[in-house]
C-alpha cells in the first residue's frame, strides 16, 4: 500500500513539472525569442510605408465596375489645388490604393497639392472578359479616372491645369503610359468625362518598366521575363519564364498591341518630366549584363532617359549608386513641378 502512495505521488510530480515547462514554454515572455532577422523582418511588415489619413472621399466609382474606385484626399486651399494621382502595382494583377506608398502624402497635403489614388480592373478579370489585350483595361482605366478627376474640378478644387501621376512597379508603368501618351480626351463626345484631357505636368515614378516589347526588353536584359501577361500570353500556373518565351516567339504577332500600350513607344518631344526611381538596383546600370531584378531594374529607366535626351524631354534617374543633382526623391519633383516658386 505504501509503494502505491510512492508511485501515485511520483507520477502526481512529474505531471505537475510537465505542465509547468509546457506553461512556460508557451507563455510570450519567457518562450524563446525569435531570431533577429525575423524580428526585423516583422517589424518592416508591419511598418506602414507612409503616414496615412482617412481620404476626403472614399471608393468614388469613375465606372461600373467594382474595381473603378478612387480616392481622394483634398488638400486645405482657398484656391484650386494640384493634384497628384497615385495608381498602384502589382503587375495589374493584384494590389488596392489604400496606402499611398510612392510619395509622402502628408508631405504633399501640407504642401497644398491634392491627392487621389485609384484602383483599377486587373488583367486576370480582362482575361475572363476576353479583353483584348488584356492590359487594356488597367491602363485605359486609369486614364478614365484621371478624366474622372479633371471633370470634378469645380467641386473638389482641383485645378486641371497642374496634375501629375505617380506609382510603383506596373502602377508605374500607367504613369508613365500616360505622361507620354497623346491626349486621349474626345472632344465630340456626348460624355462630358471623355472630353477631359489625360495629359500630365509630370510624373514620378518607383520601380517603373518603360517599355513592354520583348525583344527590346531582351536586347537591354537577357534574363527579363516581364510583359507577357500584358498581351494574352499569361495562363494559370504557368512560370513568367515560359510565359516569357511564347511571348518572344509571337512578338511580331501582337506588335501594334505593343505600339500602343507600351510607354518606351510614345516617348517624344513636348512629354512632360519625368523622375525615375530604381531604389532595388544593386550595381551600375549596364545595357547587356543579367541584372538581379530585370522588371525593376534602372536599366529600364536608362533607356528611356536615353531617348527622351535626344528629344530635349527633362528627365531624372536615380538608384543606390547615382543620386539625382536636382531632386533628393519623388515628392519634391512633383513639387517643384506642380508648385514652383515665383520669382
Amino acid at each position: 500500500m505504501r509503494s502505491l502512495f510512492f508511485i501515485l505521488r511520483r507520477a502526481l510530480a512529474c505531471t505537475l513539472v510537465a505542465m509547468l515547462i509546457g506553461a512556460f514554454a508557451t507563455s510570450p515572455a519567457l518562450s524563446q525569442a525569435p531570431k533577429p532577422e525575423a524580428k526585423a523582418k516583422d517589424k518592416a511588415k508591419d511598418k506602414p510605408a507612409v503616414p496615412q489619413r482617412p481620404p476626403t472621399f472614399a471608393n468614388v466609382p469613375y465606372g461600373d465596375h467594382e474595381r473603378e474606385v478612387l480616392d481622394f484626399y483634398k488638400a486645405e486651399s482657398t484656391t484650386p489645388t494640384p493634384l497628384v494621382v497615385y495608381i498602384h502595382g502589382g503587375g495589374w494583377m493584384n494590389g488596392d490604393k489604400a496606402r499611398v506608398g510612392t510619395v509622402d502624402l502628408k508631405k504633399l497635403l501640407d504642401q497644398g497639392i491634392s491627392v487621389a489614388a485609384i484602383n483599377y480592373r486587373f488583367l486576370p478579370q480582362a482575361y475572363e472578359a476576353d479583353v483584348k489585350p488584356p492590359v487594356k483595361w488597367p491602363l485605359e482605366d486609369a486614364a478614365r479616372a484621371l478624366q474622372f478627376l479633371r471633370s470634378k474640378a469645380g467641386e473638389w478644387n482641383i485645378d486641371k491645369t497642374r496634375v501629375a501621376a505617380t506609382g510603383g512597379s506596373a502602377g508605374a508603368c500607367s504613369s508613365l503610359w500616360l505622361a507620354m501618351h497623346d491626349d486621349l480626351a474626345k472632344p465630340e463626345s456626348t460624355d462630358p468625362v471623355a472630353r477631359e484631357s489625360t495629359r500630365l505636368t509630370c510624373a514620378a515614378v518607383v520601380g517603373a518598366q518603360t517599355a513592354l516589347d520583348a525583344k527590346q526588353l531582351r536586347s537591354w536584359m537577357p534574363n527579363m521575363a516581364y510583359g507577357g501577361h500584358a498581351f494574352g500570353f499569361w495562363k494559370k500556373g504557368q512560370n513568367r519564364t515560359d510565359e516569357f518565351r511564347t511571348f518572344y516567339e509571337h512578338r511580331d504577332e501582337v506588335l501594334p498591341w505593343i505600339k500602343e500600350y507600351s510607354p518606351h513607344e510614345h516617348a517624344s518631344a513636348g512629354d512632360p518630366p519625368l523622375y525615375l526611381d530604381y531604389p532595388a538596383q544593386d550595381k551600375p546600370a549596364k545595357v547587356g549584363e543579367e541584372q538581379r531584378d530585370p522588371t525593376h531594374s534602372a536599366v529600364l529607366g536608362l533607356m528611356l532617359q536615353e531617348k527622351l535626351k535626344q528629344e530635349g524631354v527633362e528627365t531624372h534617374l536615380k538608384y543606390p549608386g547615382q543620386n539625382d543633382p536636382d531632386y533628393a526623391n519623388g515628392t519634391e519633383f512633383l513639387i517643384a513641378k506642380l508648385k514652383p516658386t515665383r520669382p
